[in-house]
């Protein structure tokens, strides 16, 4: 089953899209900016000790997922799965209503 949709409601999903892509290059941004410092403050206050690996892993992390979410290529929880599960629950819904 294809859904049609309206220009306009095409131009609102494109909106949209371009802010999740924007928020994206937004949260890189600031960890470019702010991971030098966190390194910089490692490298002063305990040299001995490199703890700044877990803001780059942690945040690397967190990073990589954003970037696959607002491209598209997460590999689960994607848009043919929101439609396979919002099928499955209208599918079990139809079904409950007609044994009541």
């Amino acid at each position: 089953m294809e859904t049609k949709y309206s220009e306009a409601e095409r131009y609102y999903q494109a909106q949209e899209k371009v802010k999740e892509i924007r928020k994206f290059y937004e949260h890189l941004a600031v960890y470019v900016l702010c991971n030098p410092i966190v390194i910089i403050v490692n490298f002063m206050t305990s040299p001995g000790y490199l703890y700044f690996w877990y803001s780059l892993l942690g945040w690397g992390v967190a990073i990589i997922l954003h970037g696959l979410k607002a491209f598209d290529r997460f590999p689960f929880l994607n848009k043919e799965w929101e439609k396979r599960k919002i099928d499955e629950i209208l599918e079990k819904e139809n079904n409950k209503q007609k044994w009541e």
